[in-house]
């Protein structure tokens, strides 16, 4: 009878162990990944961070939060901003961001992802704001850069670091856009005429340089006039023409010449 009882005495402090341990050991041990940090508080006062592997805690006295490392990535909501130079347009943007230091993130704001939202929604219309309209078509990578310098700066505090900042879209009214259509198509005329007006005035000089080489060489006229006559004779057609020496004629010319030199 005496063995009895002291086998129940054993089981039931076997089973009161067993069931303290099972209520106690999931508090007293985590396991934190390689990626993830725990911030621990021992009966409200900072410890610090610990991890990652096995964690051991005081039950029912230490708190723990876990805080991840890895990039975050939040979408910026589409914002309705003015530019500079007066248009309205509609842009969003993303924000790529990781925590350097998990206490500062826990200890020193609430919940730094809506923190850093908010924080990247007013930079977006801030910064958007002070640009003009072609600065923020041309320039979007001079635009990034100054919303990454302005959010991370501002973040800095919370142990967050941010590592890029990225405008994703652009909406123009219809009416800028149609007007932009127009102004391109004004551009791409004006410069067809440019291109037009420079290949004229090439031609112009290639035929000045041209009467200047025929007047002191004469017979470079009677060569081009040769050329002309062998390229109308490739061709079929039915045009007859008769060659006439320009010898003939020079007798005229040097006439006219004299005359008009009188004249003047």
């Amino acid at each position: 009878m005496n063995k009895f009882t002291s086998f129940l005495t054993a089981a039931t402090w076997i089973v009161v162990v067993a069931v303290i341990a099972s209520l106690i050991l999931p508090q007293a041990c985590r396991v934190l990944r390689e990626y993830q940090r725990g911030v621990v508080f021992r009966l409200g006062n900072l410890v610090g961070a610990k991890g990652p592997g096995l964690v051991f805690l005081i039950p029912y006295v230490d708190r723990m939060v876990r805080i991840d490392l890895r990039v975050v990535t939040i979408d910026v909501d589409k914002q309705e901003v003015m530019t500079l130079d007066n248009v309205p347009v509609t842009v969003d943007a993303v924000v790529y961001f990781r925590v350097d230091d998990p206490v500062a993130a826990v200890v020193k704001v609430e919940n730094f992802l809506k923190a850093t939202s908010l924080i990247a929604q007013t930079s977006l219309r801030s910064v958007v704001g002070q640009a003009e309209l072609d600065e923020l078509l041309a320039r979007r990578d001079k635009i990034n850069h100054r919303l990454q310098e302005i959010i991370d700066r501002q973040t800095d505090p919370w142990g967050i670091k941010v590592t890029a900042v990225e405008v994703r879209d652009v909406v123009l009214p219809d009416t800028m856009k149609r007007a932009m259509a127009k102004q391109a198509e004004s551009e791409r005329e004006r410069r067809a005429k440019i291109i037009n007006a420079e290949g004229e005035f090439q031609a112009a000089e290639k035929l000045v340089q041209a009467a200047g080489m025929i007047s002191t060489e004469p017979i470079a006229l009677q060569l081009r006039f040769l050329q002309t006559m062998r390229e109308i004779s490739s061709e079929h057609n039915t045009t007859t023409f008769l060659p006439v020496p320009i010898d003939l004629f020079s007798h005229f010319l040097k006439n006219g010449n004299g005359t008009a030199a009188k004249a003047s």
